[in-house]
C-alpha cells in the first residue's frame, strides 16, 4: 500500500498551490482520507478530511474558507486546493487513509500515510 503526495513547492504569500495524493496498493474508496502538515519542531496538526462519498468535508479553523479537500475514487485520489497562502501555512503536508469508516481528525485513526509534499510560501 502507497501514498504518493506530489505538487508541493515555492509560492509567494497570497499564491495557491494544489497538492495531489495519490494511491496504490488498495482502494480507500469505502473509507475517509485527509490531509495533515507538519512545520518544523512543530507536531503534526490535523488541516481536512473528506468522507468516503466526498459528501462530507471539515477543516481546521486555520485553513477553512481558504483550503477545499476533494477525491475522486476513480482515480484512487485526494486533492488539497490551497488558496490565500501565508508563510505560517509552510509545512511538509502529508496525505492519510483511514482504513474504517471512523469520522475523526486525529491522526491516530488514519492507518496509511504518504511520504510528505513540503509547501513552502514566503512573505
Amino acid at each position: 500500500v502507497q501514498l504518493q503526495a506530489s505538487g508541493g513547492g515555492l509560492v509567494q504569500a497570497g499564491g495557491s498551490l494544489n497538492v495531489s495524493c495519490a494511491a496504490s496498493g488498495r482502494t480507500f474508496a469505502d473509507y475517509p482520507m485527509g490531509w495533515f502538515r507538519q512545520a518544523p519542531e512543530q507536531d503534526r496538526e490535523f488541516v481536512a478530511r473528506i468522507s468516503w462519498s466526498g459528501a462530507f468535508t471539515d477543516y481546521s479553523d486555520s485553513v477553512k474558507g481558504r483550503f477545499t479537500i476533494s477525491r475522486d475514487n476513480t482515480k484512487n485520489a485526494v486533492y488539497l486546493q490551497m488558496n490565500h497562502l501565508q508563510p505560517e501555512d509552510t509545512a511538509i503536508y502529508y496525505c492519510a487513509a483511514a482504513s474504517t469508516s471512523a469520522w475523526s481528525s486525529s491522526s491516530d485513526d488514519y492507518d496509511y500515510w504518504g511520504q510528505g509534499t513540503q509547501v513552502t510560501v514566503s512573505s
